[in-house]
């Protein structure tokens, strides 16, 4: 099929995920033939340390739709990863989703057949469950609740990890070139029309997650220091009921001097003043030090990821 023709893309990236590819393979092969062949896949293999990108290879050529894969030179992780994907991407609408089929495939042709009837221009997978054993579904649900409080309100309630969007909206992304951003909070500040498809997340059948606590952890603080001013503004007011208690602190001090009613200097409380606003000076000179080293980022220009292969089969 000439690359032309290509009408529907799936960006999935790739880590840790060799046991996942037979079924994802014939997962895709099904979604092809209800497709009418005019669908690519391209397949970013973010520094993964298995065979995941050697085995893609091997099953490039028997792949009965165009596919593209690419391989960072070292692990990005995953958003930037999805990037370079949609910056290959070649069809008309493109569609993102994870390599552990978590998210039914079913869900992609629903996202594309909206897209199609131009019923939005960005659409998210909303979930309403998810098959997770109990203790991670409690994180994630709590995690997710911190993201919508303290970074995106807008963001369905168990975030989201799917989503597809047409060719306006995916240029407008790839518009953006910042790092340590979120990828997630992005795709809501762009705006553009949405909508939202419920599903039920799959149990994952091989493998682990690589998504752990350390790196959802850092990427809230990565969309809360790009996306919200909240830290900059609890500082300040920290600094405003500081300056509150000590000038309450001294009045009783000062008052107290004047009836005679104190006589021997506190040390204890002088200590702990001092401890306290200098633990507060140092919160303070952190939050802005966050900002200042993400806006250092970004003046050093570097490219968000590097591309090493690039390999297609034609179809």
């Amino acid at each position: 099929m000439n690359q032309n023709t290509i009408e529907y893309s799936l960006v999935i990236p790739i880590y840790k995920n060799e046991d996942n590819l037979p079924d994802l393979f014939s997962a895709l092969s099904g979604l092809s033939n209800r497709l009418d062949d005019s669908f690519e896949v391209v397949f970013v293999v973010d520094g993964s340390p298995d065979r995941s990108f050697l085995i893609i290879q091997s099953q490039l050529e028997n792949l009965p739709y165009r596919a593209q894969l690419i391989s960072h030179s070292r692990n990005f992780g995953a958003f930037v990863a999805v990037r370079t994907g949609l910056e290959h991407a070649t069809g008309k609408f493109t569609a993102v989703m994870a390599a552990d089929l978590q998210e039914p495939i079913e869900l992609i042709e629903v996202f594309f057949s909206c897209l199609k009837k131009d019923e939005a221009d960005i659409v998210f997978g909303k979930r309403t469950d998810r098959k997770d054993p109990p203790l991670r579904k409690f994180l994630a649900k709590t995690y997710w609740k911190l993201y919508r409080k303290f970074v995106l309100a807008e963001i369905p309630e168990g975030g989201v990890d799917v989503f597809a969007c047409n060719s306006m909206v995916k240029d407008t992304l790839l518009s953006i070139q910042e790092p340590n951003s979120s990828l997630i909070a992005q795709l809501f500040w762009v705006g553009y029309r949405r909508s939202f498809i419920p599903y039920e997340r799959q149990e994952r059948k091989h493998g682990k997650s690589s998504w752990g606590m350390r790196k959802r952890l850092q990427y809230m603080l990565d969309s809360i220091f790009s996306y919200s001013d909240l830290p900059i503004l609890a500082v300040l007011w920290i600094g405003v009921t500081g300056c509150t208690i000590t000038f309450i602190i001294g009045l009783v001090t000062l008052v107290g001097k004047m009836f005679g009613l104190i006589e021997v200097p506190g040390y204890t409380s002088l200590t702990l003043i001092i401890l306290f606003f200098s633990s507060l000076l140092l919160m303070t000179q952190g939050v802005i030090g966050c900002y200042l080293w993400r806006a250092f980022e970004n003046t050093k220009k570097r490219p968000l990821s590097i591309t090493n292969r690039l390999i297609t089969n034609d179809k």
